[in-house]
């Protein structure tokens, strides 16, 4: 883990500051790159940080204090590199997830703040019914969106409710380890990429033999993870993982997609046995300014989403999904209508984000859940 340096060049001083400053900013993210000016990112939005253009020789400083060895010789190889950082301020501890990279032969680095505590469901204006799934015993639960959907945030906030109430040991295994969980009920291991195991499959492989009750996936990023993550769901554990899909039923065929031709009949077979939920989420600008809220697609694993599953009806999903409000289901254009009711987005900004935007505008004059027929 990166420390701080009381004697560091201007260079490094200067991104300390641009760090530290990151939670007043209300900024969820630090942009900097050989040549440009720093940037924040503001409520999805992206804003001047500072003056001057960061040289080359200040990226290398800055860089060269934030690499070990092996992460240097990781982005030397591969282009890129992650970690994780952690800073004392002066009323709390920071922490970031930072990745650094090559563009155009030049150094680049996105640092993300982490937030310092645990937010409900509730504050994070997510369903509360997603509670639920912190309490199942077993299976697989997918949250899905793109980059910077808040996909980390909500699965430390389902984690923190499992540590909060029920004596179970959690595993997580990520890219970096980006929120550390202090044993509060539960016992919680962390596992981080290239410090404590080199890649996630041979990490959840080995997680088999450490007896874990609850196991976190930071990504599902290749065939043999999913693979090891369907068996450890089979085998009585609780799975959390992520996925770069835009929806609940594209994580569905991405998922079962992954696998080679010959293997992806029994791969349907045994996701939908395991699939408890599919949580989809995408951030969007608040009416009022401050900050961002999540619209939610939820796909819960029911038996006739298990049918549709293993028998690769995947396009029925859809209606599945908006018939099931009362299995704690959602589409897309149920929460976007939800959130404009309450006046939490606008009503001009939701309606081009929906699937069908005739069906998008009876929702919101319909406080029912029912999609218009």
């Amino acid at each position: 883990m990166p420390s701080e340096n009381d004697n560091a060049p201007d260079a490094l001083a200067d991104f300390m500051r641009l760090m530290r400053a990151l939670p007043r900013m209300r900024a969820s993210d630090l942009h900097l790159a050989s040549g440009r000016r720093a940037h924040w990112r503001v409520a999805g939005e992206l804003a001047p940080a500072d003056e001057h253009a960061w040289s080359d020789d200040d990226m290398r400083r800055v860089t060269d204090h934030l690499l070990d060895p092996m992460r240097r010789k990781i982005l030397e190889e591969t282009g890129g590199a992650d970690l994780g950082l952690g800073l004392e301020d002066e009323t709390a501890g920071l922490r970031y997830r930072i990745n650094i990279f090559r563009s155009l032969g030049r150094l680049a680095l996105v640092a993300r703040h982490l937030p310092e505590r645990f937010a409900s469901l509730e504050e994070l204006c997510l369903p509360g019914h997603l509670k639920d799934l912190a309490y199942l015993p077993s299976g697989l639960v997918l949250i899905t969106g793109v980059t910077g959907s808040g996909k980390s945030t909500t699965l430390a906030t389902l984690i923190h409710e499992i540590n909060a109430h029920m004596a179970r040991h959690i595993l997580t295994i990520e890219d970096p380890v980006e929120f550390v969980h202090s044993p509060i009920k539960s016992l919680v291991s962390h596992r981080e990429l290239g410090t404590d195991t080199p890649d996630f499959a041979l990490a959840l492989r080995s997680a088999m033999r450490e007896d874990p009750d609850v196991i976190l996936v930071g990504e599902m990023r290749d065939t043999e993870t999913m693979r090891t993550a369907l068996t450890a769901a089979e085998t009585g554990h609780l799975v959390f993982s992520t996925l770069h899909t835009a929806d609940a039923v594209g994580a569905s065929e991405r998922f079962i997609g992954a696998f080679p031709g010959e293997e992806q009949e029994l791969a349907r077979h045994r996701f939908s046995l395991v699939m408890k939920a599919v949580v989809a989420q995408q951030l969007l600008p608040r009416a009022d300014g401050k900050g961002r809220v999540p619209a939610v697609e939820v796909l819960r694993g029911t038996p006739a989403v298990m049918n549709l599953i293993v028998s690769g009806r995947s396009a029925q999903l859809y209606s599945a999904i908006e018939s099931g409000a009362n299995l704690g289901m959602q589409t897309y254009d149920q929460s976007l209508a939800h959130l404009a009711r309450q006046n939490l987005i606008s009503t001009h900004l939701a309606r081009p984000l929906a699937r069908n935007p005739d069906g998008f505008d009876w929702l919101v004059k319909n406080a029912g859940q029912g999609q218009k027929k």
